[in-house]
């Protein structure tokens, strides 16, 4: 669990099994929302949506858990809450949210109430596999939704995670990077954090040259596995260069791109760093992850997932791909614009 006090941007999870879980979710929310000036009316609507969203999961969920972290648009910041469980679903998530809807014998008026008091919301469940809830309070209007999007989870016990992401648009390139710092906890978290502070700094280059400004940049470090996507919606392609055990793939429908990573250790070992080009069509998903996330989902066993928010699709496979006993981190982006 990270530090509650002073909330980075890798947000904190929360396992939620019984009622007393709200106040420390809440009491959580209500310091993050103070760290970026969120503001009393702001503030006022995440604490109550904070406090909903536990208490579904308390009363709905199995194995419930939520991430609490800060968000990002512009100068513009917000709060993020992600609640995910593997409890009995819902068929039909409109009608559930319809205040006085209950499937545990109580008001249903929770998911109704979560929509009414975000800026923004999306959700996504699938009958006998769970449900995944996003919301964001943002200090006025949403921005738009986000092109990318993901979420990343420490191995169990830890206090950090080794793997993490990032996203930026840079002279009309927009490009993503997934990481997985070597080993695990803070080393590993700071081979990690070199290389989201160098691919932020870097200069708008292609993915391949992109990969090797991050393998001069960790040299300090212990090293990491590094992938870059570089998804170009004018020329219908994702450009992808990477070093070490990162898995990418294109997924369009039922259609299912792997994407090629180099043997390697960005900082230490590498050999030719070579950049590929693949299809990425208009309803095109491009999905990136860590070596923590078992590569056995399928997009077809979660009908309408891939038309819903990149975070929302990120939380999913990680609770049902993600590996205990490793950091785990999953980033989704479809074709802007």
């Amino acid at each position: 669990m990270a530090n509650p006090e002073r909330l980075g941007d890798e947000g904190i999870w929360f396992r939620v099994e019984e009622a007393s879980s709200a106040s420390a979710v809440r009491r959580a929310a209500e310091r993050l929302a103070a760290q970026i000036d969120l503001g009393a009316g702001p503030t006022a609507a995440l604490a109550i949506a904070a406090a909903e969203l536990t208490s579904n999961l308390v009363k709905h969920a199995d194995e419930g858990v939520l991430l609490l972290r800060p968000v990002r648009a512009d100068d513009i910041a917000g709060v993020e809450i992600i609640a995910v469980d593997s409890g009995p679903g819902m068929v039909d998530l409109a009608y559930s949210a319809r205040d006085g809807h209950s499937t545990a014998g109580t008001l249903g008026i929770g998911l109704g109430s979560i929509a009414r008091q975000a800026s923004w919301s999306d959700a996504h469940s699938v009958p006998g596999r769970g449900t995944v809830l996003a919301v964001q309070v943002w200090p006025g209007p949403a921005p738009a939704p986000g092109w990318a999007g993901g979420v990343v989870r420490p191995l169990t016990g830890e206090m950090v995670s080794g793997d993490g992401f990032a996203v930026r648009v840079t002279q009309g390139r927009h490009q993503l990077l997934l990481c997985d710092g070597l080993g695990h906890g803070p080393l590993a978290a700071a081979a990690t954090a070199a290389a989201v502070s160098a691919f932020h700094t870097a200069p708008a280059v292609p993915p391949a040259a992109l990969v090797e400004h991050l393998h001069r940049a960790l040299g300090h470090t212990r090293g990491a596995a590094v992938a870059v996507a570089e998804l170009d919606a004018a020329a219908a392609v994702v450009r992808y260069a990477g070093l070490g055990n990162i898995a990418g793939v294109v997924i369009d429908g039922n259609t299912r791109r792997g994407m090629v990573s180099m043997p390697g250790i960005a900082g230490h070992q590498r050999r030719v760093v070579r950049e590929y080009d693949y299809a990425l069509p208009r309803t095109g998903v491009v999905i990136m992850h860590s070596d923590g996330v078992a590569d056995r989902w399928r997009a077809d066993d979660y009908p309408g997932l891939l038309t819903r928010a990149p975070q929302l699709i990120a939380a999913t496979m990680l609770r049902d791909a993600g590996v205990r006993r490793d950091d785990a981190c999953v980033l989704v982006a479809r074709t802007p614009g």
